[in-house]
């Protein structure tokens, strides 16, 4: 969660108990320039006393950290390049559960290149599982020895925003555009109907082109977080793009309609293989009994996520294990 000094939040930390009391503690930590380490303990059922009233009978650290524009380790700066550039990256937060000194944001790691201060008694041990969480795309927890004192570390494997590639300008394009860019994904609508494709009817997508499919490819940048859906409603376009696609290597391809149409795709390009069926995500969208276009556009937008995240899209509470254990190294 991002706290300016005039207040203003953006994002959460928790569902509203605690962004309150968390809004002074952050200016607080603005006004006196120091990162501070806040634990919220309501395992005793009697949180009244924090004045947060939680009651989710566990405990929360929270590190609040005052951001500089001009520091080097600038996390805002670090995210605002990722996007822009569609890059990976590692954030190292470095804290302590048990000391007061809480060094916050201490390493920036991308493209083989480090930015940061780090302490030199963990500066080699870091450096590696800073590495590893790179080479893993995993987020994980780590503890340090310096001296008598332990150094806690939150090694953060980040990724840029999912890049939705929409085929089709139609009306049921439209909400699928919007939650996505709700979401902040960026969006690209594209369709060989101009009277579609327009900045009026997408008017939060990135990019809005009209083209055909074989002028469509070059105008997009494919990479580890690209999704596209094909969803013009015209057969032979949807048909010559899928074949086009098929040669990229997008993690996540979508078509709208029955899977008796996508086989008969398949069929005609000649490429009707065992490994394209389980590629193609077809019919898109999770099973959800969904109707309307806004509710498709909700299975739609489930599915990539899931299929991105690497998570199951099984119901929460048939999970046994954390709820975010997708995106955490449960060996560290």
């Amino acid at each position: 969660m991002l706290i300016t000094e005039d207040g203003i939040l953006t994002g959460a930390i928790s569902g509203g108990c605690l962004e309150g009391d968390a809004l002074k503690k952050a200016l607080s930590a603005i006004h006196q320039q120091q990162n501070k380490l806040i634990t919220y303990d309501t395992t005793d059922e009697d949180d009244a006393k924090f004045g947060v009233q939680l009651g989710c009978n566990g405990i929360v650290h929270i590190l609040f950290e005052p951001i500089g524009i001009n520091q080097d380790s600038n996390p805002i700066t670090l995210l605002k390049t990722l996007q822009g550039d569609r890059e990976s990256a590692v954030i190292a937060t470095l804290f302590s559960m048990e000391g007061k000194k809480q060094l916050g944001t201490a390493l920036i790691y991308k493209e083989e290149k480090f930015k940061g201060e780090i302490p030199a008694v963990i500066e080699t041990q870091l450096i590696s599982d800073v590495q590893e969480a790179y080479g893993n795309r995993l987020s994980g927890f780590k503890t340090y020895k310096a001296g008598d004192d332990l150094i806690n570390g939150f090694i953060e494997f980040i990724v840029p925003p999912i890049a939705l590639v929409i085929a089709g300008a139609g009306n049921d394009a439209q909400p699928l555009a919007e939650i996505a860019y709700q979401l902040g994904w960026q969006v690209t609508v594209a369709d060989g109907r101009p009277t579609h494709a327009t900045t009026q009817r997408f008017s939060h997508a990135s990019k809005v082109l009209v083209a055909k499919p074989d002028q469509l490819l070059p105008q997009l940048e494919i990479d580890g977080q690209t999704a596209i859906v094909l969803m013009t409603h015209n057969y032979n376009y949807d048909t010559e793009l899928l074949g086009l696609i098929l040669e990229t290597a997008a993690p996540y391809i979508g078509t709208l309609g029955p899977r008796k149409k996508l086989i008969r795709m398949l069929d005609e390009l000649n490429i009707n293989t065992a490994q394209n069926q389980k590629r193609i995500h077809g019919p898109v969208g999770m099973d959800i009994g969904a109707e309307t276009a806004e509710e498709i556009a909700i299975s739609i937008i489930a599915e990539i996520k899931s299929v991105l995240s690497g998570a199951t899209g099984i119901p929460l509470k048939e999970k046994s294990s954390p709820v975010h254990s997708h995106r955490l190294n449960q060996n560290v």
